[in-house]
């Protein structure tokens, strides 16, 4: 089992980003680095930890985790619909296929929940009742489970200043952005995603109250890409102790960055004033929570390694022909 010392040992060399000159000009994201190569993407995920669209530091071995767990979940899920994956020819690396992404965050809620200006808590506690163009009852309670599942996208970085924007099924049909048969599409692979994913979940003691998928087009089809059901991406909670803390008021006992999120939110309005770098503690708990709900996920032990890792990862590249 690791140890806290052992984490804390890893922060000095996390991976923060790579450059890898071989492979062309570096983009990146959030939490990945990635070039282009032979109509392949290279993705590699780094330990950058974003929340409130910031970036607020670094976690230990959550790249490897985000990667390697989106890997497990790409495996499971490939006969609900096809995705990117080819290879993880190194825990912190996918090589995906270079698929034209679609901008739309595709993000399901089985329970109203959340504490950023897209989840619909934060509209519903200041009393909206028609949000992302649905209708919602009075009366819910923040992390109540809805009465079915709900759809409620959001524009991936096309907002203001880059933000991931509300949008409603109306608006991106009248846009244009995807087709009416493609939109479809993605809506059937969501439900069933989730569903598929809950289930999972559910047998492994938790919950995953709501998650986010990205698609994208190549050779002509609807294909999954980015990551999928990982902490970052989904939220988890401890599925026995849920029923008598709902009841009580309290928040679940969560499996995912949330309570990063928590964390800021009450200290500060993090979007409001500029969030403080996270302070060690954070980070380790961070780290300990991505392994658990790793382990929990997959049923494996997650294999820690020692840090620095930019070497092994240009060299497992190198040994998988990509450079």
């Amino acid at each position: 089992m690791i140890t806290d010392k052992r984490i804390i040992k890893a922060i000095p060399n996390l991976l923060k980003g790579i450059d890898i000159p071989d492979l062309g000009e570096k983009q990146s994201g959030k939490v990945r680095d990635f070039y282009f190569k032979d109509n392949k993407r290279i993705l590699i995920t780094t330990d950058r930890q974003s929340a409130f669209d910031v970036n607020l530091g670094f976690v230990p071995y959550k790249g490897a985790i985000l990667n390697e767990l989106s890997a497990f979940w790409f495996n499971a899920t490939k006969k609900i619909i096809a995705n990117h994956m080819i290879s993880t020819p190194d825990p912190n690396v996918m090589i995906g296929k270079n698929c034209q992404g679609i901008p739309i965050e595709m993000i399901i809620r089985g329970y109203i929940t959340g504490s950023t200006n897209t989840s619909i808590w934060y509209s519903y506690k200041k009393g909206e009742r028609k949000i992302y163009g649905l209708d919602f009852p009075d009366g819910l309670k923040k992390n109540q489970k809805l009465e079915k599942p709900v759809i409620t996208p959001t524009t991936h970085g096309g907002g203001k200043g880059g933000h991931d924007d509300r949008v409603t099924r109306e608006e991106i049909l009248k846009s244009g952005i995807v087709s009416k048969k493609i939109y479809e599409q993605m809506e059937k692979a969501t439900y069933a995603l989730y569903q598929f994913g809950s289930n999972i979940a559910g047998s492994a003691g938790l919950i995953m109250p709501d998650t986010k998928y990205e698609f994208g087009i190549f050779e002509d089809k609807l294909i999954l890409m980015d990551e999928l059901h990982t902490p970052d991406g989904s939220r988890f909670w401890i599925k026995k102790t849920y029923k008598e803390r709902f009841k009580k008021g309290l928040e679940p006992e969560n499996f995912d960055k949330e309570f990063i999120r928590l964390w800021y939110t009450d200290r500060m309005d993090p979007y409001k004033t500029k969030p403080p770098v996270m302070p060690q503690e954070l980070m380790v708990a961070a780290s300990r929570r991505y392994i658990d709900v790793y382990e929990k996920l997959t049923g494996k032990e997650f294999k820690v390694f020692d840090y620095p890792i930019e070497n092994r990862i240009k060299k497992n590249l190198k040994k998988a022909g990509i450079i």
